[in-house]
């Protein structure tokens, strides 16, 4: 089940952050700097406890899908994760998955993230 972080680090004039999370998930939602209750994007990874991807939203810029690189390699010094592009992504299981674990977050996030994910374009 998803919970809210209290204490998200927020960016002058970027509009609020809020950042959810459980052991599949991690949920960034924008607000608008001008309408705290106008959501202008989200990042929703997934896929945590495997090979981790992000399906990005932005009002003005639609979808982006990526992969995790973590930044590990064998016998090298850690890197900083990293988006690199990733191919397909399954927009309706990722939905189903998250719309029981996102069950005790803000209706209006939750259904807004499900709408957007519902008009993924199809591969």
């Amino acid at each position: 089940m998803l919970q809210e972080f209290e204490n998200v680090r927020q960016i002058a004039g970027e509009g609020k952050r809020r950042w959810f999370r459980d052991q599949e998930f991690d949920l960034i939602v924008w607000f608008d700097p001008d309408d705290a209750d106008s959501i202008t994007g989200f990042q929703l990874c997934y896929d945590k406890q495997g090979t981790e991807r992000a399906v990005t939203w932005r009002r003005n810029q639609g979808f982006q899908h990526h992969r995790i690189d973590d930044g590990e390699e064998p016998y090298a010094p850690k890197r900083s994760p990293i988006l690199v592009a990733d191919g397909v992504f399954h927009a309706e299981n990722t939905a189903a998955r998250f719309r029981q674990a996102a069950e005790a977050i803000d209706p209006a996030i939750r259904n807004l993230v499900c709408a957007r994910l519902a008009e993924y374009p199809a591969e």
